[in-house]
């Protein structure tokens, strides 16, 4: 019947609520016998507004709280939380008043009363009873509310970064998508075609390319690989890369060969080199790629410029557009305000420069 609100560590929480009530049921055990002459009376009056706190309590935070307040039915949970409040002061003070009291002490109480006011009057303790029950039960409500709505907010940031961290999965599942089919096809018959002429580089590329593919298929999991890991990924598909090129196409690559070594996010620079060599190379005029990444201090900058061939297709420009797009949501989803993208796309030269702060990397 009652769901509770699911929090980091149940455990945890269990043992506090058991040490707090623990507490407040031994200290005025302990008050009582140590001060207070040992009248059971109170004691037991005491331990019955105490049941009815710990009602009001639960109510609120077990059931109330989370079936109608944080479902937008907060008329209906006012409604039932005065209901209870009034229903837990009338048993209370039946309780108290029938199966409590102790008519020797009140009888004593009623003549110091009369003796310092100088009247009959009987002192206000009903409507005392009352406005106090009906305070104490309001900021216990309140705190119940509280705790509850933290506790939903604790889950939803929760179930957001489950489902931001399923979005990047699945973002870097497209970019090994949108790496593999054409590449490796491509790159197969670079490799078939140079069996026959030049051994050793075939030989070569086969290595690479199952060095690439062991890569998108198994050390990318992890979901972090060491930045060194990633460089040699991308000179691996470059090389590659260069098996199709001619000596119309300039290509100048620079990756940094001394830095300290960190983890980055797999695949995070490979759509801006394939973006790069997809639109940057053309056969019958002549066209240039520049890559560059340097590692200074606490930033990374990557670099990256290449020439757009006269009469690129439409639909190649517009698929383009589209996967730097969703790199952008992936690079936005790492690390929020700690990188610095610029792309600037003419009508003959297209440039990718991206900073990323070194720190924000590591994961």
């Amino acid at each position: 019947m009652f769901k509770s609100i699911s929090i980091p560590d149940k455990r945890i929480a269990l043992i506090l609520h058991a040490i707090v009530w623990m507490i407040v049921i031994i200290i005025p055990f302990y008050l009582n016998y140590a001060f207070g002459g040992g009248d059971q009376h109170r004691l037991y009056q005491f331990y019955v507004h105490t049941l009815s706190a710990v009602a009001i309590f639960y109510l609120g935070y077990l059931w109330l709280v989370p079936q109608f307040f944080l479902k937008d039915k907060k008329a209906l949970y006012l409604i039932i939380l005065v209901g209870i409040i009034l229903l837990s002061y009338l048993i209370t003070s039946f309780i108290n008043e029938n199966l409590l009291s102790d008519p020797v002490r009140d009888a004593r109480f009623m003549e110091a009363f009369k003796k310092v006011s100088g009247d009959n009057t009987t002192p206000p303790f009903r409507v005392f009873g009352f406005f106090n029950h009906i305070l104490a039960s309001s900021l216990i409500s309140g705190f119940a509310m509280g705790l509850g709505v933290m506790e939903k907010l604790k889950e939803n940031e929760k179930k957001q970064k489950e489902l931001e961290k399923e979005k990047l999965n699945s973002e870097l599942a497209f970019l090994k998508n949108q790496v593999s089919p054409h590449f490796f096809f491509n790159t197969l018959n670079n490799i078939y075609s140079l069996i026959g002429i030049d051994g050793p580089t075939a030989q070569d590329s086969v290595l690479k390319l199952s060095k690439l593919m062991r890569y998108l298929l198994y050390e990318s999991e992890n979901g972090e690989m060491l930045m060194s890991h990633e460089i040699d990924f991308m000179t691996n598909y470059i090389d590659l890369m260069k098996l199709r090129l001619n000596s119309k196409v300039e290509l100048q690559i620079d990756f940094p060969k001394v830095f300290t070594d960190f983890t980055v996010p797999p695949l995070l620079f490979v759509p801006f080199i394939e973006n790069a060599f997809k639109h940057g190379v053309s056969y019958r005029e002549r066209s240039y790629i520049t890559i560059q990444m340097k590692i200074e201090g606490d930033q990374i900058h990557f670099y990256a410029e290449n020439s757009i061939g006269k009469g690129a297709p439409a639909e190649d420009i517009q698929h383009s557009g589209i996967g730097l797009e969703n790199v952008k949501k992936r690079l936005h989803l790492l690390f929020a305000d700690n990188y610095n993208l610029k792309i600037d796309q003419g009508d003959t030269v297209f440039k990718v420069d991206l900073s990323i702060k070194n720190e924000k990397i590591k994961v």
